[in-house]
């Protein structure tokens, strides 16, 4: 193999600390808030999650590429990350049915990326002194210049980022005879939850992120779905309304990740930006109803305030993140309306969370009894 001469990048963060590597080879500059996943697999939907949308990605696993891509791993239809530091970058890979290498697809999508860099130095940073902004640069600007361009990037907490990722019209999946029909509120929807909603024998219409009530019930829908998505939910006031609509009506509604946290929202129960977040694929969760751990996949910044919910009387906690007692799912005692705070259609190995999905189909047929 050919061997070509990398240069030098750095990642400035919002504090001034620099971690210095190189440039796989794609010139540029990208911004976004800097966080890390603790997953060892799975990158290619990481790198495609429209949750992770305005997000610069800290790899903890030492080897990136090694497997390439492939069409059945993607989230969405484009990269969401704004960019991503890892420690060694794979150009070549091994997988029997990827298509092409990950750097043939960064190239694609003009992903700015640096390696080389000391990962574990850098989360221990990040775990220390929590998720901030950062920029990445391979293209050789001084670091006072990107220090003024950093100045200038808005910070995640009160950034409404839904519409940058929402569907610009509806669509539907599944078929058009399945038994029970589905209205989806897309916040920045994975596609895996729309696999996992059509082969419940589900048809869905997916709506833009500021589709009115009256617009989705048109559809006739037996169920709402509130779907994940990046950025700040206090923003989203449409989705809030829509939400408070959907109570209104005692339909049956279901809420993942960004829309766990707008249910929370429309009932007055507040949120909170959190210090580093959730990101990994091995999350350990406890039912509080049935007293089972779940192992999760979780990718959350924000979330539900749990003081503020334990003194709601219309709610009750449905699970607890057990690392640190954070929200991790609740109900509401007299409405159809259930929702988690992780990723129950990633299934990152272990399947424990499956069953939330037959648990929004039941609800569906209880309403109809």
């Amino acid at each position: 193999m050919k061997y070509n001469t990398r240069q030098p990048a750095i990642l400035l963060l919002a504090d001034g600390t620099i971690f210095h590597g190189k440039s796989i080879g794609i010139s540029g500059t990208t911004f976004g808030e800097v966080c890390f996943n603790t997953g060892m697999t799975g990158y290619q939907e990481i790198f495609t999650d429209p949750s992770y949308y305005g997000q610069i990605m800290v790899a903890t696993n030492a080897h990136i590429g090694n497997y390439g891509v492939n069409h059945e791993d993607i989230e969405a239809d484009k990269i969401m990350i704004s960019g991503l530091v890892c420690k060694n970058f794979s150009f070549n890979y091994s997988r029997d049915n990827a298509y092409a290498s990950l750097y043939d697809y960064f190239e694609k999508h003009n992903l700015v990326c640096i390696s080389d860099v000391d990962t574990r130095a850098l989360v221990s940073y990040i775990r220390d002194h929590g998720a901030q902004n950062a920029v990445i640069s391979t293209d050789g600007k001084s670091i006072e210049e990107l220090k003024a361009l950093l100045a200038s990037v808005p910070d995640m907490e009160g950034l409404e980022l839904a519409s940058k990722v929402s569907t610009k019209e509806p669509y539907f999946i599944g078929e058009p005879t399945a038994t029970y029909k589905i209205a989806a509120l897309d916040l920045g929807i994975k596609k895996n939850i729309l696999r996992n909603l059509a082969k419940r024998d589900c048809y869905i219409k997916v709506f833009p992120y500021d589709t009115n009530y009256e617009t989705m019930k048109a559809f006739n829908p037996d169920g709402y779905f509130l779907s994940n998505g990046p950025g700040d939910p206090e923003p989203l006031i449409l989705a809030q309304e829509v939400a408070k609509e959907i109570l209104k009506n005692n339909d049956p509604v279901f809420g993942i990740c960004l829309g766990h946290q707008i249910l929370a929202l429309a009932n007055g129960i507040p949120t909170y930006k959190m210090f580093n977040g959730h990101r990994g694929i091995n999350h350990p969760v406890e039912n509080v109803l049935t007293g089972k751990g779940e192992i999760t996949s979780q990718n959350h910044g924000f979330a539900v305030s749990k003081k503020d919910l334990e003194n709601n009387p219309d709610f009750e906690i449905t699970h607890l993140h057990i690392n640190d007692q954070t929200v991790a799912g609740m109900r509401m005692k007299s409405k159809n309306c259930f929702s988690v705070q992780y990723h129950p259609e990633a299934s990152p190995g272990p399947h424990d969370a499956s069953y939330l999905f037959d648990q929004f189909i039941e609800n569906i047929r209880s309403a109809q009894n």
